[in-house]
């Protein structure tokens, strides 16, 4: 009997094909990797092509892997990195290599919103004003590459780019259209104000569906060269940031989750969009239709761990090589014996520059209060009390929509021991682990899969997730975090000037 689902998550390094029965258990994942290249200034693009590449090999390896009949393959959906740029003319070829995400080229015309009015585009699109969305790259090429532009059929993401390989169908889904800075958050359409404003032509916009819409069977051919069973059902998927939200069980309004990634985020679900008033959070639309994700995402969470990993424990990393350990387990072994707040030890994590809470890009990391009798352990564990910090003031900005009792945990931070009781002492609630730590936005796209198939609800995807791990608060801790967050706080306000002196 049919009762397998996959899902692709199209990452930025690469493709992960994930195949789950239809009760969520995981059955076996493979991983593609593809190149990203860096042509200019500002400038990141990937290869479609590879990106196609990507999904043939990893569907190919993957049913051998299992050795499942591809008749039982029921239907499969998508995760896909948000906010880039795919052209392609009519025929479903690449025009030129998408721009994706992290690129900033487009930073004139995200001067023209600037100027327009960011609170009004706030109020409009859910987002700030910024070169890493979709619409200003588009404006980017009609002004810099116009033979291209006028060649562009629509404008796709990548999970689109794939399923459109897949079926012949141009369309996106309300979570990617929302996350391009050109989309109405409040009426569910593309703006015509803002489009008009950077001149973009709506016709060149595709049609936006709900994540479960049927884009259809795999074409024939294609499904042949995959070596699936032309019967096998696409559904439109998600981006990745809402598809984490449904892997991660939070599909219902006033429910939250952590991820711990390189860069780190809160997000939340509700059933209208929340517009902070100092446009310290954005709005993305879920999976689920009529439902939103207000979200604060800090640039650099894990990443400033990994720095610090990398920065200063090579020696653990040769031992941890010689012991057959994770160079992060015998990290937790040396934060075991350092006190709560770390000696009064502050590190500030923007190594990368800051979105949320503080969007601001020339703002610096920086360890405070460095003392003789501070150690190593002391300064990875102000690291990831100075991460933990960051996300208690996008907390306390979420928490104007909703007051959370406990927040799951998902990322590969998740697993750090000492990472997680931070968490709960700082926030002072309950944290729970769930058993697949690294899988929500595989997750997400699978319960999509199997939601559009019509064989399970979302509130029976939610029941996937299965916690295995929960941990209380301290409040003693608690007490003494909050007097080191108030320092942390004021600490940030006291450098902000000095930041800026330094990227002059």
């Amino acid at each position: 009997m049919p009762e397998y689902l996959m899902a692709h998550d199209l990452g930025t390094t690469g493709n992960k094909a994930t195949l789950y029965k239809k009760d969520g258990t995981l059955v076996g994942s493979v991983f593609a990797e593809y190149d990203t290249f860096y042509p200019g200034y500002n400038m990141v693009e990937q290869d479609g092509a590879q990106w196609w590449e990507s999904v043939e090999k990893t569907i190919k390896i993957l049913m051998k892997k299992t050795g499942i009949n591809p008749e039982n393959l029921v239907s499969m959906s998508f995760s896909g990195q948000m906010m880039g740029a795919v052209a392609v003319d009519r025929n479903g070829n690449l025009l030129r290599k998408p721009i994706i995400w992290a690129d900033q080229r487009s930073i004139p015309q995200t001067r023209k919103l600037e100027d327009y009015g960011m609170q009004r585009v706030y109020k409009i699109a859910g987002t700030r004003v910024s070169p890493t969305f979709s619409g200003e790259k588009i404006a980017w090429l009609k002004e810099n590459e116009p033979a291209i532009y006028n060649n562009t059929y629509k404008f796709l993401n990548a999970k689109d780019y794939i399923v459109m390989k897949l079926t012949g169908t141009f369309r996106t889904d309300y979570s990617d259209a929302s996350m391009t800075n050109i989309f109405d958050v409040n009426n569910l359409s593309w703006s015509k104000e803002i489009c008009d404003v950077l001149k973009i032509d709506m016709e060149k916009l595709p049609e936006i569906v709900e994540s479960t819409k049927f884009a259809g069977k795999i074409i024939p051919e294609v499904a042949k060269e995959l070596g699936l069973s032309k019967n096998t059902m696409i559904f439109q998927g998600g981006g990745d940031g809402a598809c984490a939200s449904t892997g991660a069980g939070i599909n219902s309004a006033g429910e939250i989750y952590a991820y711990l990634g390189s860069s780190s985020w809160l997000s939340t679900t509700s059933d209208k969009p929340y517009f902070d008033d100092k446009m310290r959070t954005f709005n993305f639309c879920h999976t689920v239709k009529g439902l939103f994700c207000p979200t604060g995402t800090m640039q650099a969470g894990g990443a400033s761990y990994s720095w610090v990993k990398n920065t200063l424990c090579s020696l653990e990393e040769v031992n941890s090589r010689d012991l057959n350990l994770s160079v992060f387990s015998i990290m937790d072994d040396m934060i075991d014996s350092i006190p709560v707040c770390s000696d009064n030890l502050l590190f500030l994590p923007y190594i990368m520059g800051e979105r949320s809470p503080h969007w601001n890009p020339n703002a610096k990391g920086s360890f405070i209060g460095l003392k003789a009798s501070h150690n190593k352990g002391h300064m990875l564990r102000a690291v990831l009390e100075g991460v933990t910090f960051n996300l208690k003031i996008i907390l306390d900005i979420l928490e104007n929509i909703n007051e959370f009792e406990r927040i799951r945990v998902i990322g590969g931070g998740a697993k750090g021991r000492n990472w997680q009781h931070i968490l709960a002492d700082v926030f002072n609630k309950e944290i729970t682990i769930p058993q697949y730590l690294d899988e929500a936005t595989s997750m997400g796209a699978a319960i999509i899969a199997g939601v559009g198939a019509g064989i399970i609800s979302y509130e029976e995807g939610s029941k996937f997730i299965k916690d295995v791990k929960f941990i209380q608060p301290n409040f003693e801790n608690h007490k003494k975090y909050m007097k080191l967050y108030k320092t942390f706080n004021n600490a940030y306000n006291a450098l902000e000037g000095i930041f800026e002196e330094l990227s002059n």
